[in-house]
């Protein structure tokens, strides 16, 4: 064969390759694949986020805490931080009332609630306004953007908005400790696939790791677990990263189980909310 026509078949298997379905992807293509991983939400991507109706938005708790925090900065034009950049005490106690979401070490009585870090998911909630452009800080106070005062006026352009700054701009081991900081964000959108696929039953959180270390067995290989098996460090990595502080917080998921044992007992099912927004 000739070198041209050589480099021309090898080129063909390449592309053949990278377009067809592959077991380890859930039946993406590697091509696929590259994509949900690297852009997933461009208009390639599999991942095609939908149109909530209007009284959905209202059973999304990380979305109405923003938009609370959104309408106390429009109501007061800006918010004066304290010394080290943070949300007022008062307001942080007014935030957390609203109870949209609550934090289990204070619900406990193991921590109590005073400054913004007290309290993870207000934290959250400021970090997210400020990564998507919503919001900007000028001499020690914080304002919205004219962007952001026009997105805020739109359930589903915030929505989105939030999503996507969540996936892509803010460091899900931020919280955590942990020291893998890949585990759960790199390549979240076969997370959302695998829900997608699965989700309606409810099911162990470590069916999706298993098929998530199915898709990225490169990451299994990086993690230290001291005294647990590799398996299980990476579950409580997966799980409290995918699941409690990111899809709980959208009300996309129910969670059971896991009370005393997170990394063999939980289990989770998508919401109708889930169903209608993200698809493939």
């Amino acid at each position: 064969m000739e070198p041209e026509n050589l480099k021309a078949h090898l080129d063909e298997i390449i592309h053949n390759y990278n377009r067809k379905a592959s077991p380890d992807f859930e039946g993406l293509s590697p091509e696929q694949m590259y994509c949900l991983v690297n852009d997933p939400f461009s208009v390639e991507s599999p991942l095609k986020l939908r149109t909530l109706d209007p009284e959905d938005f209202a059973r999304i708790p990380i979305l109405n805490q923003i938009k609370y925090l959104i309408a106390h900065l429009k109501e007061n034009d800006e918010l004066k931080l304290t010394k080290k950049g943070f949300l007022p005490v008062k307001l942080v106690a007014d935030l957390y009332n609203q109870g949209y979401i609550k934090d289990v070490h204070i619900e406990e009585g193991i921590s109590k609630l005073y400054k913004e870090t007290d309290a993870g998911v207000i934290h959250l909630s400021r970090l997210l306004l400020e990564l998507s452009g919503m919001t900007k800080k000028r001499n020690g106070k914080l304002s919205l953007t004219k962007a952001g005062g026009k997105i805020a006026a739109n359930d589903q352009e915030l929505l989105e908005l939030i999503f996507k700054t969540m996936c892509l701009k803010f460091n899900w081991s931020y919280f955590d400790g942990y020291e893998d900081e890949n585990v759960g964000q790199l390549g979240f959108g076969f997370s959302l696939l695998l829900l997608s696929k699965y989700g309606q039953q409810s099911r162990p959180a470590a069916f999706y790791l298993e098929k998530y270390l199915q898709a990225f067995p490169q990451l299994l290989e990086r993690i230290e677990p001291g005294y647990r098996s590799p398996q299980e460090y990476a579950l409580a990595m997966y799980s409290i990263r995918s699941f409690d502080r990111f899809l709980l917080y959208f009300n996309f998921i129910s969670k059971s189980g896991g009370e005393f044992d997170p990394a063999k007992h939980l289990e989770i099912k998508t919401t109708g909310l889930y169903e209608k927004f993200v698809g493939f």
